[in-house]
């Protein structure tokens, strides 16, 4: 499913709504965030790499857009009790929150399942399907208070058709699909909270790289030029829309 084309946002489209973004320091995290920002949210920018987060933190404050709030967090190794204290910070600070992007996501190596090494796969897992489980779960009360609320998963074609080699990755990312659906069917009946996943297709960002790198990253999509979807599912104008799986273009990380 794919959002409507002629789709522009709003000045102050996102104007006091807080929201977090996962995987804030580079890539589309980072240009979701900073547009989340220039539209009036209140955008917490959480990833493990401190430097990159101030990096988006400045150029949000250089913008001149509403002020951030940087939370360094690194999901590999984060416990039960730090989404928790997370979630408490964000109440104590912000007193709400209206928008999830679980953007934040590990590659680990393409490799045969043969090779495939079991710590490896459990470090990926954890990343991408156990520490938004813990992160949706944490927040899930904040969300469940807000007049409007969104949760979107980052998706990936790879999630929905598996291939050679893609391993955890590809099996992370169907489990998100069929968390995300989970969710949103729980909460589609009795709540004002939307559940929905996207897929960006062939994006130029660190996980890209890291699969092809080889590849010419100036032929590709930049991470600014798949922020509109991002900021239509996390805004207003997408209420209503929940349990879809999004597409940006035909094309997927994988292809």
């Amino acid at each position: 499913m794919q959002i409507p084309d002629d789709w522009q946002p709003e000045t102050q489209c996102l104007k006091g709504r807080v929201i977090l973004v996962t995987g804030a320091g580079n890539g589309i995290g980072a240009a979701v965030a900073k547009r989340c920002a220039h539209y009036g949210a209140s955008v917490i920018l959480l990833d493990k790499t401190v430097r990159n987060l101030e990096q988006v933190y400045d150029a949000i404050e250089s913008a001149g857009d509403t002020q951030a709030a940087i939370y360094p967090m690194d999901l590999e190794g984060a416990t039960e009790k730090d989404f928790y204290d997370l979630a408490g910070t964000i109440e104590k600070e912000f007193g709400q929150l209206d928008g999830l992007l679980h953007n934040a996501a590990m590659l680990g190596a393409l490799v045969p399942v043969a090779h495939f090494e079991s710590e490896l796969w459990f470090r990926i897992l954890q990343v991408n399907l156990n520490a938004p489980f813990l992160l949706t779960r944490a927040c899930l009360d904040l969300l469940l208070h807000s007049a409007d609320a969104s949760v979107l998963f980052s998706s990936d074609a790879v999630g929905k058709h598996g291939k050679a080699y893609w391993g955890a990755y590809a099996a992370s990312k169907a489990g998100l699909e069929n968390f995300m659906q989970t969710l949103a069917d729980e909460l589609e009946s009795n709540t004002r909270v939307r559940v929905n996943s996207l897929d960006p297709g062939v994006v130029a960002s660190g996980l890209r790289t890291i699969a092809y790198p080889g590849e010419n990253p100036h032929k590709l999509a930049s991470p600014e030029d798949v922020v509109r979807p991002h900021l239509y599912l996390l805004g207003p104008d997408s209420q209503g829309l929940t349990g879809r799986q999004f597409t940006i273009h035909g094309d997927s990380a994988e292809s």
